[in-house]
């Protein structure tokens, strides 16, 4: 019999706990051995739950326990989750976590500890919820060398996006209805300033590549600036507004960002709306791969958790691999890397026209029946060619890349 113990009872550590109980019979014959809960960590009290009989207050007691194998971290935020999880390793036992920001921060070193004491470190929920991709970049795309990674890694900003285009509506009225249904928190700000999906880019490329991508160093833009009109050009275009997550290899380098831009019914994320979350892998040698779903839930995301303690199980006394080192990736500074812009700029087309020209060489017009200001799409040109083009013109109001 293979012991767990769950640090944190809230939504997904219940769910995990719930999983564990309910799957049993089918998780013992997948994994080979039985799997049981044996303590649960939690400050809280839960009268009448069947999780009275394992729960405790005091860490101790699973970071001493020699019974327990396997720790699941479902608590949250990096501290006390940081301190816990690495006590665990250090004592030889496997974690499986899905905390982004935990992982993010601590990965390399936390990933290195788990494989000096022969454990597994494991994070599958930690980027797509249910979504199943930390695993598939470490073994099913492992003879490829990674190209491109695109994705739509949050669900609360693309539900908004959609609702804008859908009912014609403003970001703020939007956020409050997802606020009001659950699908945003009451401060959003990690979702909607781009932070969420900054930190899965993050652990994404490191898998990829080996090495370590600090999430603080990649240019995060939200989605706070769309507005109606926006949304108006790119459906005008032919286009939807999206926030995506990408990394591309450069060379010997990655360029990587997070920030709104205007895909195509070409791109598989086009379709992709609602809460639903997709990530799009391109390999040299398999394409394109994509992998859909939705990103967050109780049971979706417990379930991957519970894939990974499975996992885990399989490997006690050797642990599983994880390919990311505390070496760092070189990545491409912003002001290098290059896309096609959409800008609006306030004023009428003969007002800005000939001026726009001249800074920017030829661009595209686009006409979304808005007279007060006046909208146009670049060619490919440098983030700092950009910068230095809008210097010229001024009186910009957005500007939004083109996928």
């Amino acid at each position: 019999m293979i012991n767990v113990g769950i640090l944190g009872y809230g939504t997904v550590g219940s769910g995990v706990f719930d999983i564990l109980r309910g799957n049993e019979k089918l998780i013992a014959e997948r994994a080979g051995e039985e799997i049981s809960v044996k303590h649960v960590l939690d400050l809280r009290d839960f009268p009448g739950n069947p999780v009275e009989s394992v729960l405790t207050h005091d860490f101790k007691d699973i970071e001493t326990d020699g019974e327990v194998q396997i720790v699941v971290e479902t608590m949250g935020g990096l501290h006390p989750a940081y301190e816990f999880v690495k006590a665990c390793l250090e004592q030889g036992k496997s974690v499986c976590t899905s905390n982004k920001a935990l992982v993010a921060d601590f990965g390399p070193e936390l990933i290195q500890i788990a494989k000096d004491r022969n454990a597994s470190f494991l994070f599958e929920a930690s980027v797509g919820g249910g979504i199943p991709i930390i695993r598939p970049l470490q073994s099913s795309l492992s003879p490829d060398d990674i190209l491109e990674i695109s994705g739509i890694l949050n669900g609360t900003t693309n539900y908004i996006l959609t609702e804008m285009r859908e009912k014609g509506a403003d970001f703020d009225s939007v956020l409050k209805d997802a606020q009001a249904l659950g699908y945003a928190e009451a401060d959003p700000t990690a979702d909607v300033e781009g932070h969420d999906a900054c930190r899965k880019i993050a652990i994404l490329t490191s898998l990829a590549y080996g090495k370590n991508v600090d999430f603080h160093e990649i240019y995060t833009e939200g989605i706070t600036k769309i507005t109606d009109r926006d949304i108006a050009y790119a459906d005008k275009m032919g286009g939807k507004v999206k926030i995506c997550g990408s990394s591309k290899k450069v060379g010997e380098r990655v360029s990587a960002m997070v920030a709104p831009v205007i895909i195509y019914p070409d791109n598989p994320l086009y379709s992709v709306d609602g809460v639903f979350n997709a990530i799009l892998v391109k390999g040299n040698m398999v394409g394109d791969v994509m992998f859909y779903g939705q990103g967050a839930g109780k049971l979706a995301t417990a379930s991957a958790v519970v894939s990974d303690v499975m996992e885990a199980g399989k490997n006690i006394g050797t642990g599983v691999p994880v390919q990311w080192t505390a070496e760092r990736l070189s990545l491409v500074p912003l002001k290098e890397s290059k896309s096609r812009f959409f800008v609006r700029m306030a004023g009428t087309k003969d007002e800005n026209e000939g001026k726009v020209q001249d800074a920017f060489g030829e661009v595209e017009a686009v006409d979304a029946g808005f007279s007060d200001e006046y909208a146009f799409v670049t060619g490919e040109m440098s983030e700092a060619a950009y910068e230095e083009a809008v210097q010229a013109v001024g009186a910009v109001i957005n500007k939004i890349r083109i996928s």
